[in-house]
């Protein structure tokens, strides 16, 4: 005799894949790429074809977060010193030979050009996260140093390119590391105090550090061009300022409901520079108003939520510190972009995630979302 069984359908076939995914985490992301479509359509829709090509990034990063999300954490745990190795040397590379564009060393040519500054943005906190489930019961002062010689050489590099932004990044993310794993507070809080002293005095010594032919020390001309200009952008309101003006501009000019869908006059008159990209978010406020903003402003908040909920409740301290920092890459992207773009902080080239136009970006918070995704399922399968 014979036994006849059926054949699984494609449904049934495809079902595991898609068990343990974080709806909640899904739903904040969804929100997020609705309200990036909606805006790059508007702002870029005489803009070649940036809304086409902003789609298809995020169909991209959607494919590349379902991939991601398939792979267990333990198996995300083996990729850390390699991609921590490769990320190192391919940044070496760039200092050594790399492709200059508009004054910055960023890129390197291997058959494709690639920036790999954007890969340390995944691989700093993967290779922190390794570095601490490996002494997992046994820390010592001495593991704490050598995770912050392991931060500061990318870091560094980077900083070199010079990419402010990116360098601003990576650091967060390996701060975050660092700072779930379990650092003191005794040494968290005299660098952040010493850093609010001396924000203090570079305000009020503004005149006299900003003056002409003044030079500062570590930093690049244009680094400390962008932060006078912060600090008073009146005093190049054609040049370096024009950027932070324009911004506060068509912030204030959005009101309590916006201009409307497509309305924007700074924006379609041209007054915002990038405004597909860096400075989306001032074309956003333009046309949704302080509604629209705080609307905004609760959907990444809930996002951010979300993973650290996630990573309170994962599994191994791998997973928890991880998602911990990939978490905090989103609100730091959040927080620079808007900071910035509102006057509050420099102008430092740092998208706002998932609204504003680029390819690398948008591939790399697909892995970040990937990430917490992966970690969400291995604690529901877990639990089950």
């Amino acid at each position: 005799m014979s036994a006849v069984f059926d054949k699984p359908s494609v449904f049934q076939r495809a079902a595991p894949m898609f068990q343990g995914f974080d709806g909640l985490l899904a739903f904040a992301v969804f929100l997020l790429a609705g309200a990036g479509l909606l805006i790059m359509y508007s702002s870029g829709f005489d803009h070649g074809t940036r809304f086409i090509d902003h789609s298809r990034n995020m169909l991209i990063a959607g494919f590349i977060m379902f991939v991601v999300a398939q792979i267990p954490p333990q198996r995300l745990m083996a990729f850390a010193v390699p991609l921590y190795v490769a990320g190192v040397a391919l940044l070496i590379a760039v200092a050594i030979f790399g492709i200059t564009k508009k004054g910055a060393k960023r890129w390197v040519n291997l058959g494709i050009v690639i920036q790999p500054s954007e890969i340390m943005k995944i691989a700093m906190p993967l290779m922190l996260a390794w570095w601490f489930q490996k002494r997992e019961g046994q820390l010592r002062p001495l593991d704490f140093l050598v995770a912050g010689a392991l931060l500061m050489v990318p870091v560094g590099l980077i900083m070199k390119q010079p990419d402010l932004g990116t360098s601003l990044l990576v650091l967060a993310a390996g701060l975050a590391v660092i700072f779930f794993a379990g650092l003191s507070w005794k040494l968290i809080l005299p660098p952040v105090l010493l850093a609010i002293v001396g924000v203090l005095l570079l305000v009020w010594f503004e005149p006299e550090l900003c003056a002409k032919g003044m030079r500062w020390p570590v930093l690049h001309d244009y680094q400390q061009q962008r932060i006078c200009t912060l600090l008073d952008p009146t005093r190049d309101p054609l040049g370096k300022g024009f950027h932070i003006i324009q911004g506060m501009i068509a912030i204030g000019s959005g009101g309590l409901l916006g201009k409307g869908f497509m309305q924007g006059t700074q924006t379609h008159l041209e007054f915002i520079p990038e405004r597909t990209t860096d400075f989306i978010f001032a074309a956003y406020s333009e046309e949704f108003g302080l509604v629209g903003n705080l609307a905004l402003i609760v959907a990444f908040l809930f996002l951010i939520f979300r993973g650290l909920v996630i990573a309170l409740e994962a599994p191994t301290l791998f997973s928890r510190l991880l998602a911990g920092a990939v978490t905090m890459i989103f609100f730091t992207y959040a927080f620079v972009n808007m900071g910035m773009v509102s006057g509050i902080l420099p102008v430092v080239g740092v998208p706002l995630p998932f609204i504003s136009y680029g390819g690398t970006a948008m591939v790399t918070l697909g892995l970040a979302v990937g990430i917490l995704m992966s970690i969400s399922k291995a604690k529901r399968l877990v639990q089950s």
